[in-house]
């Protein structure tokens, strides 16, 4: 310790000197940009100072990240100072998303941002559920989501089948509705043809009425029948039948049927020379009877009547009339008069009018010798 050059070592520095000391410090280190809340430290770009402490590096406020949106931030002292004091952000949405807070945030002393803000997906209105059908959406109703319409059977979309959601909050096209735009359903029944019944030219017809179906509610309003009702007496040709059922949307829907009748019929008859004939029904239809009859002075010969059969053939022969003949040639007064009874019948029956000479002098010969039997006798025994 007695060393004087040692002691001189160990005594602590003039004033002096340790005022020029901190001077030539501070020559060497460059003027500082940082400033509160910039996040930059006055050492940052010193390469002597970098070792230092960092804590003084951290941003006064946290970055900002807003989900589907974009940020633009602008520091009061310029630079890439985006989260410093002062700092303003404009906060703007992508399309199809709304913001939701304040579009403008600034950097506070308390190192938060003015306000929180998100953005959000657009969604349009909830569409309305058309009567008698329905939709379905890929995304509910959110922006660019795609909404498409159906219509229960029977009904008919009216309007834009598929709508999306817009940017504007609106949905595409008109909205849909369904109508009842297809006609009910009826079905005729299927009636075969039909034969006339015997001595008859009609035939009774009867059918299941056919009912219609809607389609769409199933309430039919009307059955309008255009034709012979089921049931009737249908008379030979044939006949249309035309149902028509409306649906309460006025939609009309028909069905057609035809009822065909026909007559079986032999060949027509005629009146034989010299005599009359008389028909039932038609003439020459099944089941049909026609008589047959001779003027005066003439006697039927064949079948009196005849019948239209079921082999569409008439029974009995064609008669014909002939001259009226007395057979005196018989033995007995009896069988005499019984020709001339019959004569006299069939003069009755074929006789037009009683005011005909001819039948008249017939008549008046046949009471003649109906009265005098014997006459005729000697007659003929002369004969």
């Amino acid at each position: 310790m007695g060393n004087p050059a040692l002691r001189a070592a160990l005594l602590p520095p003039p004033p002096s000197s340790l005022l020029l000391l901190l001077l030539l410090l501070l020559l060497r280190v460059p003027p500082s940009r940082a400033f509160p809340g910039s996040g930059d430290s006055p050492l940052e770009d010193d390469e002597v100072g970098y070792s230092h402490a960092r804590y003084k590096d951290t941003p006064w406020c946290s970055p900002i990240k807003v989900k589907y949106g974009d940020v633009y931030c602008r520091a009061p002292q310029g630079g890439y100072y985006k989260t410093a004091l002062g700092t303003r952000c404009d906060i703007r949405c992508r399309k199809g998303y709304e913001l939701h807070g304040s579009p403008q945030l600034v950097c506070q002393s308390n190192k938060r941002w003015s306000d929180k803000v998100i953005c959000k997906q657009k969604r349009c209105p909830t569409l309305a559920m058309p009567a008698n059908g329905g939709f379905k959406c890929v995304d509910g109703a959110y922006f660019n989501s795609r909404c498409e319409y159906y219509c229960s059977p029977g009904y008919t979309l009216k309007g834009e089948r598929t709508v999306t959601c817009m940017d504007n909050k609106a949905w595409s096209g008109r909205p849909a509705s369904c109508v009842d735009m297809e006609p009910p359903r009826i079905k005729c029944p299927s009636v075969k043809e039909r034969i006339a019944e015997p001595n008859k030219l009609t035939v009774r017809v009867s059918w299941e009425t056919p009912e219609g179906r809607d389609t769409a509610d199933g309430i039919l309003t009307d059955v309008i029948l255009k034709g012979l009702p089921p049931g009737s007496n249908f008379p030979e040709g044939d006949h249309k039948i035309q149902y028509t059922v409306y649906d309460r949307a006025e939609n009309k829907g028909t069905c057609k049927f035809r009822v065909k009748v026909r007559v079986r019929r032999c060949g027509k008859l005629n009146a034989p020379e010299n005599g009359y004939m008389k028909c039932s029904s038609d003439g020459d239809n099944y089941g049909a009877t026609c008589e047959f009859s001779c003027i005066g002075g003439y006697e039927l010969q064949g079948s009196p009547a005849r019948v239209c059969q079921s082999n569409l053939a008439w029974s009995g022969t064609e008669p014909t009339c002939a001259a009226m003949n007395v057979n005196v040639g018989v033995r007995t007064a009896a069988a005499l008069l019984d020709q001339f009874y019959e004569k006299r019948r069939l003069l009755i029956v074929s006789a037009p009018t009683a005011r005909n000479l001819l039948y008249r002098l017939q008549l008046g010969m046949l009471q003649v010798v109906a009265a005098h039997p014997t006459l005729l006798l000697q007659y003929g025994a002369r004969g």
